[in-house]
């Protein structure tokens, strides 16, 4: 999943915190996403756990 913003695309992933639980929809850029460096909003913890979720694609072209 992305947000539109005006410089472009950035994606949106989600994270759970192995240390207090809390889960967290994160915007990043490909190389912060690759660096493995996230932290959890709520405690700090460098501790977190991608989520992986469905999608949903909106294109223009009709099927």
């Amino acid at each position: 999943m992305a947000v539109r913003e005006k410089r472009g695309t950035m994606p949106m992933y989600d994270y759970k915190c192995l240390d207090c639980g809390k889960e967290s929809l994160v915007v990043l850029t490909l190389k912060q996403h690759e660096s493995n460096k996230v932290t959890c909003p709520k405690c700090s913890s460098g501790k977190m756990q991608q989520l992986y979720t469905s999608f949903i694609a909106h294109t223009t072209k009709k099927s």
